[in-house]
């Protein structure tokens, strides 16, 4: 059996390049996520109030819908999208792939724990996050293990955590981190089974060993070609899938009237839109706020606050390349599933 431990230890001069990834990702987090997101937990608990919901702008034609949902949905996010580019890229050209298999190459409990425990300093929306999973699975990471990540990223958001209690209740923010734990590793070690990929692939592990002798591409060419090839293969049919959605939120979002109540009528609809709907970090909680005060039901409202940031439409888009599309749709289907149990739960204890 190959084992990467067997292997010669690499060189101390060649760690400068997972240094500079990580300088590279803190500052970039700190700027787009770390310092707004501090910040804004002061507003959220002053006022319980986090701003407006992202779709309550009574738009009623698609095509004017569409062009308004996409400007308010870019303006939020477009920092973390380019930071989440440069570091899917740079995961590739900085950090040794024999590191990664290491960590995150085995099919397994573990290497899933370690992909969800790795996502909770980035605090991004699924969409922003695909990029880096697609540098994952270009460094050969496991279906779990990045599963885990790109989930994890938007449904255990601890500032989006913090966020819900002071403007939703602290036992919101319960239900959503103990279905969140279930749904990233549930959902992810599923996936896993169904991909059926039991251990690192030999090819990765002759990859990882090569990638131990010095490339002879200039860094920056190399970085430069895997920008481009991140950029084209994600962004163009992210940006398309944003339109589209946008125009489609005129029929997705019924009318909210207190008739709706915890109906299976609307909690399995909404359950379905909202693991397919995009919308940006910690969008969720003002957007059920505003729907609660309108009279939806408590099922109904956490399935959405479960499933509106899990996963997205564009981040399924944007991963086609990246899994089986088998794994995908059992991803969707999945968390479609926890979002239902989510409300039927939230409706009991809530």
């Amino acid at each position: 059996m190959h084992s990467l431990s067997a292997q010669p230890p690499r060189d101390l001069s060649s760690w400068w390049k997972p240094i500079l990834f990580v300088l590279v990702a803190v500052i970039g987090l700190y700027y787009v996520k770390w310092s707004p997101y501090y910040l804004k937990s002061f507003v959220a608990a002053a006022n319980h109030n986090i701003g407006a919901s992202i779709i309550d702008d009574h738009q009623s034609a698609p095509v004017a819908a569409a062009l308004a949902y996409a400007k308010a949905y870019f303006l939020a996010i477009w920092k973390a999208a380019v930071l989440g580019v440069i570091l899917g890229s740079l995961i590739q050209v900085l950090i040794p792939q024999d590191w990664m298999l290491r960590l995150f190459g085995r099919a397994g409990v573990a290497s899933t724990l370690r992909g969800g425990l790795f996502a909770l300093p980035g605090m991004m929306c699924s969409c922003c996050a695909a990029p880096v999973v697609v540098g994952m699975r270009r460094q050969q990471v496991s279906v779990g293990a990045a599963l885990a990540f790109w989930i994890a990223n938007p449904v255990l958001n601890p500032a989006t955590l913090v966020f819900m209690g002071f403007v939703l209740g602290w036992g919101f923010t319960a239900l959503r981190l103990v279905a969140g734990v279930a749904l990233v590793l549930g959902v992810s070690l599923i996936a896993q089974r169904i991909d059926r990929a039991d251990d690192i692939p030999a090819a990765a592990l002759e990859a990882a060993t090569d990638a131990r002798q010095p490339d002879s591409e200039n860094l920056l060419l190399r970085w430069a070609r895997k920008l481009w090839q991140l950029f084209w293969s994600t962004i163009p049919v992210y940006a398309l899938a944003v339109l589209a959605l946008g125009a489609a939120r005129v029929w997705l979002f019924p009318h909210i009237d207190g008739a709706m109540g915890n109906s299976l009528l609307w909690l399995v609809p909404l359950a379905i839109v909202g693991t397919l709907f995009v919308i940006p970090t910690a969008a969720e909680i003002p957007i059920v706020q505003t729907m609660m005060s309108l009279g939806l039901g408590m099922a109904p409202a956490v399935a959405l606050l479960m499933t509106l940031p899990s996963i997205s439409l564009p981040s399924l888009l944007m991963l086609r390349k990246s899994f089986n599309p088998k794994v995908l749709v059992a991803v969707a289907l999945l968390t479609m599933l926890i979002g239902v149990i989510s409300g039927l739960v939230g409706a009991a204890v809530l």
